[in-house]
């Protein structure tokens, strides 16, 4: 297969993983014979250093012109400290998504057997737990219209809108994965609060004949929030508006022991994106000390994407590999254990497919 895949490393540690990740995936390609092309672009704040805009029109065509999107990290200390930037990383980051049509961010969590004891919870709790979380992306409080501040600067404001097409686009893709895996949804809301939350669970009910079996139930989000916690394994797919999956989905990236573990992929109706679900870490930016196997994970999501599903296996098994073994940073060592840098785990995986 030919791929053209477009990397934006982005910022902070963003650089470092992403080319771990290439590494892993030019050793896919060398072993199944396929022919992989990059085409790199500025994202966040260092495209705001270079062009004044965190998402230029360049970095638009580039995502554009290619098959899939491969992205790393953005956000620098010098924005979020400054309450009145008035361009700021983030901002770009939800351009690319609205520009892309990336309405739906997919989170899968999966703990490791051999990573079971590294989470904050007990291992009884979080072994075996496997789900998958669906979050809007282009709607709900972040994109609502109006936002802003009073004159007098003492009052702020935010509005939450959702429109049905949004949220039947969103729910349909969530029906169709719980098909592939266990036939369990849980829709998560605040429906004995909120308006919009009570759209959602209209048409959730309205589309719930169309997918007979699927098994649905619905669920209000701070229950969510505590059910993630103490029985994380009663969940198979849970789908939700862009606020409360932005928080439910952190939230869960703990139980599988490190934010460096978790990939995620963000799909719409043109080109699909894949990334680590953590941050910039602008402080360990240049240290090669930072976990990649998030990102090397997101490229076997990407693999599979297009239909690659042994090569996307193939890298999948050399990370559970990789940690049984050891080969892990920092954030992953047990007591005793030797620390490796991002490039020597990056090494390991790629030679292990």
């Amino acid at each position: 297969m030919e791929l053209k895949i477009a990397l934006l490393p982005g910022d902070g540690i963003g650089p470092e993983i992403v080319g771990e990740a290439v590494k892993v995936l030019n050793r896919v390609a060398a072993k199944y014979s396929h022919t992989f092309e990059y085409r790199e672009a500025p994202v966040g704040a260092c495209a705001i250093d270079a062009t004044g805009d965190p998402y230029p029109a360049s970095t638009h065509a580039v995502c554009e012109a290619s098959d899939v999107v491969l992205f790393g990290a953005i956000g620098d200390p010098k924005y979020d400290n400054d309450p009145s930037a008035k361009v700021r990383p983030e901002q770009g980051l939800l351009r690319m998504r609205k520009s892309l049509g990336l309405y739906a961010n997919l989170r899968p969590l999966a703990v490791f057997d051999s990573l079971a004891g590294r989470s904050p919870l007990k291992t009884e709790i979080v072994r075996g737990a496997d789900f998958l979380c669906v979050r809007e992306l282009t709607g709900g409080m972040y994109f609502g219209r109006p936002q802003g501040r009073s004159e007098d600067g003492n009052t702020a404001y935010d509005t939450c809108v959702y429109t049905r097409e949004e949220v039947e686009r969103i729910l349909h893709l969530a029906f169709g994965l719980a098909r592939k895996r266990r036939k369990q949804l849980t829709v998560v809301d605040k429906a004995n609060v909120i308006a919009t939350s009570r759209l959602w669970r209209q048409i959730a009910g309205e589309m719930a004949p169309q997918y007979p079996d699927v098994q649905v139930e619905f669920m209000f989000v701070d229950n969510a929030a505590m059910q993630i916690i103490q029985r994380p394994t009663r969940f198979d797919v849970i789908v939700t508006e862009n606020l409360f999956g932005d928080i439910l989905t952190d939230e869960a990236s703990v139980i599988s022991g490190s934010l460096g573990m978790l990939p995620s992929a963000s799909v719409g109706a043109k080109v699909a994106l894949f990334e680590p679900i953590h941050g910039s870490y602008p402080q360990a930016a240049g240290k090669n000390i930072a976990n990649p196997m998030a990102t090397i994970l997101s490229a076997a999501m990407l693999l599979e994407h297009v239909g690659l599903e042994a090569e996307g296996r193939a890298v999948r098994e050399a990370v559970n590999r990789a940690i049984e073994a050891g080969v892990v940073t920092e954030d992953l060592v047990c007591d005793g254990g030797k620390a490796h840098s991002t490039t020597e785990v990056g090494d390991y995986v790629a030679a292990a497919i």
